[in-house]
């Protein structure tokens, strides 16, 4: 077998991608260093100048799907109207798409981060980075100054629930997002 060599940035976008692949093939579980090695046809050692570990790999995933998910916000808001309406569809659109492109294989990676405190304390920074995003993008139609951190939390549990129905297919894109924008409108401009 003839290996290529890449630039460090292309191996790292590579071993990523294939690990993707690997999780949606066989689950999180087979997510090993060693596994990910074989399945990318390179040597275990270039795999681990990349990941020093497991957990390094599982937030290295959780964070190129976050940046996914910031990117697409950009894209949605930049063609949304400036308006609550338009705001909530942006973020809902942004948030049910991105986990609907990633598919099944972001819940095997979510429930590995919830099984150390190392990765718990990722994701929670990452959550916390895009509530308070949002909530910057939302705060101009809030009826008082500021929206406060408990109704974003309810923002983004319902974002993860009717996310994760969406995934499965519980529940259709269409449903899960209309419904996400529904609850934004409604959390940050109560009647």
């Amino acid at each position: 077998m003839v290996r290529t060599r890449l630039l460090r940035a292309d191996r790292f976008s590579q071993l990523v991608e294939v690990a993707w692949t690997l999780v949606r093939e066989e689950g999180a579980d087979a997510l090993t260093l060693g596994r990910l090695a074989e399945r990318a046809a390179v040597a275990k050692p270039v795999v681990y100048s990349h990941f020093a570990s497991r957990n390094a790999l599982l937030a290295a995933l959780f964070s190129e799907f976050d940046d996914r998910q910031t990117a697409m916000l950009d894209e949605y808001l930049a063609a949304a109207e400036p308006t609550l309406d338009g705001r909530a569809s942006a973020i809902a659109n942004s948030y049910v798409g991105c986990a609907l492109a990633q598919g099944r294989e972001l819940t095997g990676v979510l429930a590995a981060l919830h099984g150390s405190p190392e990765l718990e304390q990722v994701k929670q920074e990452s959550d916390d980075a895009y509530s308070e995003l949002c909530r910057g993008i939302l705060a101009p139609f809030a009826r008082t100054e500021e929206i406060e951190k408990a109704a974003i939390t309810a923002i983004f549990g319902a974002a993860e629930a009717l996310s994760r129905a969406a995934t499965t297919g519980t529940l259709t894109a269409d449903q899960a997002r209309i419904q996400l924008e529904t609850i934004i409108v409604a959390v940050v401009r109560p009647h």
